[in-house]
């Protein structure tokens, strides 16, 4: 494959304009593309690079198109119809998808790419919004090697590490690992900080003891104090770790494995959807441990 010059992103959220940020200052010549329109125009501002009205003027004359939006249906709708990205990008172009998404929507994409003689990989991250703005993401791949190893300096400009796991689909099978890990790890710390309060503990002394142990986690580092501080008006919302959760459950059940620990978690953090903390970050799990929660 060529090598990449010229590449346009969809998706400004808070994980893809500082991605698509990168890759401006990386040398690559970036268009980007967002459904609000004033968020394009702040990135130009910002980062200089170009803007495009709809998806498919920001296909049009580009090696590859990187994608980072919200679920399954908001990457159809800005890659797939006759006003979507893959209709309008010339053959060869690289077609990479950040989203978290079903492992299905993978597999569709990549085939609808070979159609049109296009390459897919799959390609969703971890490292949350500080990892993003630090070109600190971690990258999981599913696709061809080829095109794994033409797409190598655009993840080198993103992220701190990246691997090819396999056919498209094996970066969502992947992320999916992730965040079922994570469920875990979250509820573990907060009944954990949860003990620590109560027994009178100095919290910043707790955390910073178990960060030398077996208990270190990115989750212990970066979410202990204010998880005890009750602050949740940043990070990884819990609205999107359900749409996560439900990718995995639902692939776990397809393969007839059963995930108590997610299917647990996930039920929490239903509970506090339904408490209207949806845009709370995901270390909120530690209210419904709080005595006064309805139904202790």
């Amino acid at each position: 494959m060529a090598s990449i010059q010229r590449v346009s992103f969809l998706g400004l959220g808070v994980m893809g304009f500082p991605m698509a940020g990168h890759l401006q200052q990386a040398g690559f010549e970036v268009c980007v593309y967002n459904r609000t329109a004033s968020k394009a125009a702040k990135w130009v501002e910002a980062y200089g690079g170009s803007e495009a009205d709809t998806p498919a003027g920001a296909a049009q004359d580009v090696d590859a198109i990187l994608v980072c939006v919200g679920n399954d249906d908001d990457v159809r709708s800005i890659l797939l119809g006759e006003g979507g990205a893959l209709a309008h990008a010339r053959p060869g172009t690289l077609i990479i998808d950040h989203t978290t998404t079903s492992a299905d929507l993978a597999r569709e994409l990549d085939a609808a790419c070979r159609e049109k003689g296009l390459s897919f990989i799959d390609a969703p991250v971890s490292g949350g919004q500080a990892g993003a703005e630090n070109a600190q993401l971690s990258i999981m791949c599913g696709g061809e090697p080829e095109a794994f190893e033409s797409a190598q300096p655009l993840f080198d400009a993103i992220g701190k590490q990246s691997r090819l796991l396999g056919p498209a689909g094996s970066g969502q099978l992947c992320k999916m690992v992730n965040q079922v890990c994570i469920a875990g790890i979250l509820q573990g710390l907060a009944e954990g900080i949860s003990l620590a309060k109560a027994a009178g503990l100095n919290i910043e002394d707790v955390q910073q003891v178990l960060g030398g142990g077996a208990a270190q986690s990115w989750q212990l580092n970066n979410r202990a104090l204010t998880m005890a501080e009750d602050t949740f008006d940043f990070g990884f919302a819990i609205d999107w770790m359900r749409k996560d959760l439900n990718y995995a459950l639902a692939e776990a059940s397809r393969l007839g494995l059963e995930l108590p620990v997610a299917t647990e978690v996930n039920g929490y953090y239903r509970e506090l959807q339904d408490a209207g903390m949806n845009r709370c970050d995901t270390s909120v799990l530690i209210r419904r441990l709080a005595p006064e929660w309805p139904g202790k």
